[in-house]
């Protein structure tokens, strides 16, 4: 338990002398606190047999007990006063050799090594900062007797941290080490030297303290959960939460935007490693902020990615038990036709042109009349996918999906490194003019490029956002079906100048394909590169569920799943998709595909009022007593997340290709607990009777 106020009175009348003001007393107290974690792993090192009864990290106790009485300006004692028969140093040696006495009168048990450190009683000016661990994690207890403890690396370093009331203060770095493995022990990662000799470091995933630059300039982990909500809630970026804070301190020293992005990277991948169950997570040791990211990056997703908890995820709002037809008419369904969709007004003219059902050469549907008998009833979940258009840039080369060497003004992968001394032309070929130029000493290609870089060189995302929806406001909602920018180049020769091939800038990615269960939650997501082609879906979708077959969902709602769908039957028959899923269209794009196309029409509608479905449509009943049959599943989660990604486009489009995937994984990681978040505070959490009856157990 914490010290109580009487605790606090009986050591400064036992320990401290009246001739010490009280506001020494209180930073002096403050002090010996934050000396606990030094304590004991001084009474773990006693544990191993011959070891001193005065150890380095006494001798470092020692040491800021002193600098506790000495002034930063001058070396007069800061609040010792006169008259005194013994020296600071005198006292503070006093303390150190009655530590642990004084301990036990606070309330602490420093002998008690499985106890938790305590916090800070109060905002002290200096902090310690020391590893959590006693012994060594890598030496293995081959005798009892013999315990990895750690000792002392090097003296203590003195540090600036930004501390969780956003002030810079000093503080004292205390770094661990094992004598037997040579491993180094830090208050937020651990350095090791593996089988091959490379050293590595292995991340503390608890840790109140983050090094954010390799200077000593250190964060709370609170600085990194303030950045966390200012991403989630206001979209903030790393330069933004750099100027918000330094706002706040009003001190001459300033938090860089690069210690912000490390401070981003630093917390995030231990949130990351966390919640993927990477917790045995190494890299190479000291790594700079862009390697770090890609090593988290490749453990848990490179140009794509997927949530293993999402696998067993279930909630009311995407988890039904298994329906059938007599479940509709017990409810009092009316059946009608396969076009009809439940939940949606006829449109009337959407459907004047269609075939009947039976002139097409597809059987339909079969009908799942009743449960089997004896059996339990099983239960289906529904997953929802849709394209997000937020690329980021890649090679210029249309065919290529590498990333950038130099995102500042590259063009192209390392790979095609050496075009960049060709004719920027596509197919021209000659070498460059002269270095730096992009194009070759053609007239007609060096005119054709100076038009080209005059029409787009005040090109830029916002502006072109301002175009369209200026070309919106004077042709008219209504009649406007899409964002358009009509861009007019000069032709090339026979060439139109919009169908001229060249590498004069980096191309971009296509679209950014994300999947979640029928209630939001996340389900993994990935890249399409040149258009969202169902080749590139299905591979997004195989690698989802590459190591979870068991896990596929019931359904899957894609506003494109009759093409998806044809694509899988053409190419193989037999693919297990056909076995376990359903390929549906959600129901806002179904409206449109059903009027012409027979497949999607009777395989692909979201909630079928012929019963072939039972599934996918409930019978509920208004205020008013009036039946009306509606969709049992949300189609429309997969536009719902894009909605809410949307507030990160103008981010994640500058960034490269490992800042975008780092970051998307951050942001599917934060919605998915927003997702939990939702189901625990309304209950919609699966109940012990819900899997009773649908599985039996």
């Amino acid at each position: 338990m914490p010290p109580t106020v009487s605790d606090l009175v009986l050591v400064l009348q036992l320990f401290l002398p009246a001739g010490l003001s009280i506001e020494g007393a209180f930073y002096l107290i403050g002090v010996i606190i934050s000396s606990y974690p030094l304590l004991r792993l001084h009474i773990n090192q006693r544990r191993q047999p011959h070891q001193p009864a005065r150890t380095a990290w006494t001798k470092t106790i020692l040491t800021l007990l002193k600098a506790a009485f000495k002034s930063d300006s001058d070396e007069d004692d800061l609040v010792w006063a006169t008259g005194m028969d013994f020296t600071p140093d005198d006292f503070a040696q006093r303390i150190c050799d009655d530590l642990e006495p004084l301990y036990n009168m606070l309330g602490l048990n420093p002998q008690n090594l499985a106890a938790q450190s305590p916090g800070l009683l109060f905002p002290t000016p200096r902090r310690i900062l020391c590893t959590s661990r006693l012994s060594c994690a890598f030496c293995p207890v081959a005798d009892l007797n013999i315990i990895p403890t750690l000792r002392r690396r090097v003296d203590n370093q003195t540090v600036w941290i930004l501390d969780e009331s956003f002030c810079w203060v000093q503080a004292d770095l205390v770094i661990a080490h094992c004598a037997t493995c040579r491993a180094d022990y830090f208050p937020d990662r651990i350095t090791y030297k593996d089988a091959n000799g490379r050293r590595r470091q292995k991340l503390e995933l608890s840790t109140d303290f983050l090094r954010i630059s390799k200077h000593g300039i250190w964060a709370h982990k609170k600085i990194a959960l303030f950045q966390e909500h200012a991403v989630h809630r206001l979209h903030a970026g790393w330069s933004n939460l750099a100027e918000l804070i330094n706002d706040f301190t009003g001190t001459q020293r300033k938090l860089t935007y690069r210690q912000s992005q490390r401070l981003f990277v630093e917390h995030f991948s231990r949130r990351l490693l966390h919640f993927h169950k990477r917790d045995n997570f190494s890299c190479d040791a000291q790594p700079s902020t862009k390697l770090l990211a890609e090593a988290v990056r490749r453990e848990i997703g490179v140009n794509g990615g997927f949530l293993e908890s999402a696998m067993a995820h279930g909630c009311t709002n995407c988890t039904h038990l298994k329906r059938y037809r007599s479940d509709l008419a017990a409810e009092g369904a009316n059946f009608g036709d396969a076009q009809g969709v439940a939940g949606v007004e006829a449109d009337g003219g959407s459907n004047a042109n269609a075939p009947d059902v039976g002139e097409n050469p597809f059987d339909p549907p079969a009908q799942q009349d009743a449960p089997p008998a004896g059996q339990p009833r099983g239960y289906v979940r529904l997953a929802v996918m849709d394209g997000k258009n937020i690329p980021h840039q890649k090679c210029a080369l249309d065919q290529c999906e590498r990333p950038l060497v130099n995102y500042k003004n590259g063009r192209f992968c390392e790979v095609h490194l050496n075009l960049q001394n060709v004719c920027g032309i596509v197919p021209c070929g000659l070498p460059v003019r002269s270095p730096g130029a992009l194009t070759c000493a053609t007239e007609s290609h060096i005119q054709w490029h100076r038009d080209y870089s005059s029409r787009f060189a005040r090109l830029s995302f916002p502006g072109v956002r301002r175009v369209i929806r200026r070309q919106q406001e004077h042709s008219g909602s209504s009649e406007q079906h899409g964002p358009t920018l009509e861009v007019a180049l000069p032709p090339l020769g026979d060439t139109p100048g919009n169908q001229v091939v060249h590498t004069f800038k980096a191309k971009s990615t296509y679209c950014l394909q994300t999947v979640q269960w029928a209630c939001g939650y996340p389900v993994g997501w990935g890249k399409c590169y040149r258009s969202e082609s169902s080749s590139q879906v299905l591979g997004i979708l195989n690698r989802i569920w590459a190591n979870f077959p068991n896990f596929k969902p019931s359904f899957v709602a894609y506003d494109d799943a009759c093409n998806l769908l044809r694509h899988i039957i053409t190419q193989n028959p037999n693919d297990p998709w056909i076995l376990t899923t359903k390929f549906i269209v959600d129901a806002w794009h179904y409206i449109n595909h059903r009027a012409t196309d027979i497949l999607c029409r009777l395989w692909c509608n979201p909630a079928p009022k012929n019963g072939s479905q039972p599934d996918l449509v409930l019978v509920e009943e208004d205020s008013n007593g009036i039946q009306h049959e509606t969709r049992a599943f949300n189609t429309e989660t997969a536009e719902q997340l894009n909605s809410w990604l949307s507030g990160f486009e103008s981010q994640l489009r500058h960034m490269s290709d490992v800042n975008y995937d780092f970051y998307v994984h951050v942001l599917l990681m934060i919605y998915a607990e927003r997702v939990d978040k939702h189901v625990a505070g309304k209950a919609l959490q699966l109940t012990a009777e819900f899997w009773a009856e649908a599985t039996g157990e």
